[in-house]
């Protein structure tokens, strides 16, 4: 402590008073300049090869019989390309978290996780600015210690950088609930449609267009697991990629009962219907928990605006009675 302390006095005399912040933002600088190109340097791909060859241009676009152009190559994309050496994970775990994190968030985009971090990175730095110039205001107009120097600096920028993040894990849990709540009567719906003789994978589109507007990040699963299916992926890694994109212990539950009736041959009808009904019973339960859970939430709201004017009322007069006849006394 003594060493900053004496650093910044020597800041203070030599630059004036905004010494500090200088010295904060010319070590920022220089530390950007540093990291900047071993994050711009990136390794070299193998399809970058194929440009300027007649291979990049029929995989950038796609045209038909009469010149129209169908399919055109993201510029954003291309432009994010040249920082995905700092824009992504390099781990092939981490990244494949990343995107299993994200899909579960329902942005399936396949430059999710680079925008994402984009995101975190830009947002990062323009907080940290704007920290930095209302403490340059702040100090100009008075006078302020180093450490709340800091903290105009620095707080901005880490809410700016963890603001991003906060995002997507409420929209994470937020979809994650709504999966959850209309998993029971999807179930039930799917159980109609069996028993009236469709097949799975009708009854699975049929109800993914049924419960579109009630629930559609569940629809938009079952609608993926449709799509899947009708493109000829087996049907056992379909449901199980879905239960790995939604990430909810009822989802992975039906998945294996699924896998288990198709595999020993049971009736798939009356797995459903064993399963639909174990679902609203824990719908059920899930809403009784909530209900028994919620007196005790509300005991520290009632003792803090119910307790203290009770006691104000009850007491009140006592005291300032007592508080009279004191005054009025005479003690010898």
């Amino acid at each position: 402590m003594e060493l900053l302390q004496n650093a910044n006095e020597w800041l203070v005399a030599t630059f004036g008073e905004l010494g500090p912040l200088y010295a904060i933002g010319a070590l920022g600088l220089v530390l950007v300049l540093l990291t900047l190109p071993s994050f711009l340097k990136r390794q070299a791909d193998p399809m970058d090869k194929l440009k300027g060859t007649g291979g990049t241009r029929a995989a950038r676009t796609e045209v038909d019989g009469k010149g129209a152009r169908l399919r055109t190559k993201d510029k954003n994309a291309e432009k994010l390309d040249k920082f995905a050496t700092f824009l992504e994970p390099q781990g092939e775990e981490e990244m494949g978290a990343a995107k299993l994190r994200m899909m579960q968030a329902g942005y399936r985009g396949k430059n999710a996780v680079r925008m994402y971090h984009f995101i975190q990175f830009a947002l990062g730095i323009g907080m940290l600015l704007v920290g930095l110039l209302a403490a340059i205001i702040s100090s100009a107009n008075g006078d302020l210690s180093m450490q709340q120097i800091l903290l105009m600096v620095l707080l901005p920028g880490f809410a700016g950088y963890y603001l991003p993040r906060y995002w997507v894990n409420s929209r994470l849990k937020k979809r994650q609930e709504e999966i959850t709540n209309g998993f029971p009567d999807s179930l039930d719906m799917m159980l109609v449609c069996v028993e009236a003789g469709q097949s799975m994978d009708q009854a699975i589109i049929r109800v993914s267009k049924e419960i579109e507007q009630g629930y559609p990040a569940l629809a938009e699963e079952y609608a993926i697991v449709a799509h899947e299916m009708k493109a000829g992926k087996d049907k056992t890694n379909v449901l199980k990629d879905m239960a790995e994109r939604c990430g909810v212990p009822d989802i992975a539950s039906f998945v294996t009962v699924m896998i288990q009736s198709a595999s020993f041959g049971t009736s798939i009808a009356d797995a459903l219907r064993v399963f639909s009904e174990e679902m609203r019973d824990k719908r059920v339960m899930r809403a009784e928990e909530k209900a028994n859970v919620l007196p005790t939430k509300l005991t520290l709201g009632t003792m803090m605006f119910t307790v203290p004017p009770l006691m104000i009322i009850l007491i009140g007069p006592s005291v300032y009675r007592i508080y009279e006849t004191l005054s009025n006394a005479t003690f010898f």
